[in-house]
């Protein structure tokens, strides 16, 4: 460089305080002159064999070359003269374009010149096959001006540069521009480091390196890797030793992002390509995310995107937004992957967004979080979808017209307890005579219904479980399971003067499991007639709706019930109309701690006696077996167990019965507890296939005999398990309804019993 050329540069680098200014570069190469060139950071003889080795191609097409802020440089004339002449070059200097254009206008006629600004171009998306920069985020990256600059000339590089191709960045590495370029290309990109030699006898104290990034597919994270020799760098200045620390902290980030089994991305992750192209349905892609993470909204959200894996419905949203209340953040169907796909299928949206509540929005509305919601959210939507009407906010419900609250208590056993009184938005029937419902609510699980039953003001006057016009009674949620919504105050005119009406079943499982004592109707018909008592156990109370209704229907069965928490029987005797006579009994206590104490281990007499009673047992009309009967027509040997409990732990995805009911040793106990003839039932509810099938697996293992009865409009399935072989037949049990209708003194709503279907498991 001689002394002119220099004192121009000396001048311009003392003026040159911004290098983001286009006026100062227009300076710079008027003060140089034209025909003048200028290298940055490294001479072609030191950059060549590098450069030249990340230019190889297999492609037949010659490889189109973009180089951004290429100012004086004369490395595109070498690239020309070593065969790569589809080079575009751009700079935002009209002064150095017009320069260069003069320059080269003939001497190297296919290479192309623009006046263009680096951070907004003016290409087609994934245009050129490599993007070779010289210092020009280093440029952009003035450490007085933060990364905006940076940032958007990263997203045009990412924009424009192909599918494999590279984007090979020359600087000198410094933290900031490293911070930056890692986390931009750090989902889905395969990045190397190069260093370029150093001129020789250059005096220099800064190394160049050469970034090297090929853009791959989003979603995949790869480490950073070092392709040079550490020794061979100089080790003296801080400058190599920041660049090795800023890589071994990039790859320990991404070491973790690779291992971690659930992360929680941020919502520029996410932009960035941590689980692949957001604005491209990805079917079956699940992430976690944190909503308003910046400062741009009132509040902060948890949030899990979900995109849809069925595709064989139409989908009646493109996008839609789904909010969990905190009371219910906890439950399998919410807290669960299963649970939430199963929200994402009901919900028929391509692209759900579940939003989790908490206590930092307990004080806003509905409304304000909608609003606060929206701009966020609209960045997660796919494709052109900008109009955030297009998005649906959806929430659970139940369908509560009108609700008032009777009684709230709480309990150290069970927590906090609600009786209410509630009407429903619509119900089959006369909608001029709304029929109230009383329920009984754990908040431990609010959107559980534990126990619904019918008010009325004659309570044994309706029969089966119909009103004075003969139409079946029913409401919105009629299985333990109903969900529920926000609470209000609001009373209920007439409701002090209701009863609760014991002559009908509003819960449809309770019903099921009436419909399944056709499965030991020749028992039942002979305890019938031999005046003798079929012991019923029944653990968990709840609001005594079903003990209460047998006790009247089957005036046959002697019933006890086991209740852990003496609270819940106090609720159930003062607002259910619960009550105890020498046919019906409850117990406070433990219902396995229950059974264990009622079991008798049996002796080897009775197991033969067992076996000659099996051998001799005969086979009724309607198909079932009167094993436990045979013996003098003692219907004391039958007894009937019924699980109606609910779970306290609502995030293992079973919600009845707890799980300690279906572990291996409590069915033992059961299978020993009952009768040849005895009749085990269970009230299981879970939205989980696999904990299902886990639970039938685990009783055909210990039981002979299993049946399934499965609801049509509930979550509720119910087991009905025999502890030994019986010959029975499902295509038999029409005849033996019949004649469960003749025993029953309170008939179940009509076509109820014969609507249902048995299906044999084992």
């Amino acid at each position: 460089m001689d002394k002119k050329k220099g004192k121009a540069s000396s001048e311009i680098f003392d003026t040159l305080g911004d290098f983001t200014s286009k006026e100062n570069w227009d300076k710079f190469f008027t003060l140089r002159g034209a025909g003048d060139s200028f290298e940055w950071y490294a001479e072609w003889p030191e950059l060549r064999d590098t450069l030249l080795s990340q230019l190889q191609s297999s492609a037949a097409d010659p490889l189109q070359i973009l180089v951004p802020g290429c100012g004086s440089s004369r490395v595109s004339e070498y690239l020309y003269d070593a065969g790569f002449r589809h080079t575009t070059n751009i700079d935002f200097s009209k002064v150095v374009v017009s320069d260069m254009l003069r320059r080269y206008v003939r001497s190297r006629p296919e290479m192309r010149w623009r006046v263009m600004d680096m951070t907004g171009m003016q290409f087609a998306d994934e245009f050129f096959d490599v993007i070779f920069d010289k210092g020009g985020l280093d440029a952009l990256m003035e450490p007085e001006y933060g990364s905006k600059l940076g940032t958007k000339y990263l997203k045009e590089v990412k924009r424009v540069l192909k599918s494999e191709g590279k984007f090979l960045c020359l600087t000198l590495a410094e933290s900031h521009v490293l911070g930056l370029l890692f986390t931009e290309l750090r989902f889905g990109w395969e990045t190397s480091i190069h260093a370029i030699p150093t001129k020789p006898g250059s005096k220099s104290t800064f190394q160049t390196f050469l970034v090297v990034a090929v853009k791959g597919k989003l979603g995949m994270i790869n480490p950073l890797t070092l392709l040079f020799d550490q020794f061979s760098v100089n080790y003296k200045g801080a400058q190599v030793q920041a660049m090795l620390n800023a890589v071994e902290n990039e790859n320990k980030i991404r070491s973790d992002y690779s291992s971690g089994a659930d992360i929680v991305y941020s919502l520029e992750d996410l932009q960035l390509g941590a689980k692949g192209d957001l604005k491209e349905f990805l079917p079956g892609r699940r992430c976690q995310t944190i909503l308003g993470e910046q400062g741009s909204s009132l509040f902060h959200y948890k949030a899990i995107l979900l995109d849809s894996q069925q595709h064989s419905e139409p989908f009646l949203y493109q996008c839609g937004v789904f909010i969990v209340p905190k009371a219910r953040s906890h439950e399998w169907l919410f807290a669960s992957e299963e649970g939430q796909w199963l929200v994402v299928e009901s919900s028929k949206t391509a692209r759900l967004i579940m939003v989790f509540m908490d206590s930092r929005h307990s004080g806003a509305s509905m409304d304000e979080i909608q609003k606060d919601l929206s701009p966020l959210v609209k960045k997660l939507t796919p494709g052109k979808l900008e109009d955030e009407t297009q998005i649906p906010f959806m929430m659970t419900g139940d369908g509560v017209k009108q609700r008032n609250i009777i009684r709230e208590v709480s309990s150290t056993i069970t927590g906090h307890i609600i009786v209410e009184d509630v009407t429903y938005d619509s119900v089959d029937g006369d909608p001029s005579e709304p029929k109230v419902f009383r329920r009984l609510t754990f908040g431990r699980s609010s959107s559980l219904v534990q126990s619904e039953a019918l008010l009325s003001q004659e309570p044994h006057s309706n029969k089966g479980g119909t009103d004075r016009k003969g139409n079946t009674v029913s409401s919105r949620t009629r299985k333990k399971g109903g969900q529920k919504r926000s609470v209000s105050h609001n009373s209920i005119d007439g409701s002090e003067s209701l009863k609760v009406d014991h002559s009908s079943l509003a819960s449809l499982y309770h019903s099921g499991i009436v419909a399944g004592f056709a499965l030991i109707t020749s028992a039942l018909e002979l305890a019938e007639l031999s005046g003798k008592k079929i012991k019923t156990y029944i653990i968990g109370l709840g609001a005594g709706l079903l003990p209460m209704f047998l006790h009247v229907c089957l005036p046959l069965l002697q019933i006890e019930v086991v209740e852990l928490d003496p609270v819940v029987v106090d609720l159930a005797r003062d607002y259910f109309s619960f009550a105890e006579d020498e046919q019906l009994k409850v117990h406070i206590g433990d219902g396995i701690q229950f059974i264990q104490d009622k079991n008798t281990v049996k002796s080897s007499s009775d197991s033969a006696k067992y076996e000659n009673n099996a051998s001799n047992s005969h086979k009724e009309s309607d198909g079932t077996s009167s094993i436990a009967l045979a013996n003098g027509n003692n219907s004391n040997g039958t007894k009937i167990l019924i699980i109606d409990a609910d779970s306290s732990d609502l995030s293992c995805g079973l919600s009845c019965p707890p799980p300690d009911f279906v572990e291996e040793s409590f069915l033992l106990l059961v299978r020993d507890f009952l009768s040849e003839g005895g009749l085990f039932v269970v009230n299981l509810v879970s939205r989980s296939a696999t904990i299902r099938e886990n639970v039938v697996s685990s009783l055909k293992a210990v039981f002979d005999k299993l049946f399934s009865l499965e609801l049509e409009e509930d979550v509720n399935e119910i087991l009905f398990a025999f502890p030994a072989k019986m010959s029975i037949d499902v295509d038999s049990l029409p005849e033996a309804i019949v004649k469960l209708r003749n025993l029953m003194k309170l008939p179940l709503p009509d076509g109820q019993i014969e609507s249902c279907k048995f299906i044999c498991l084992k």
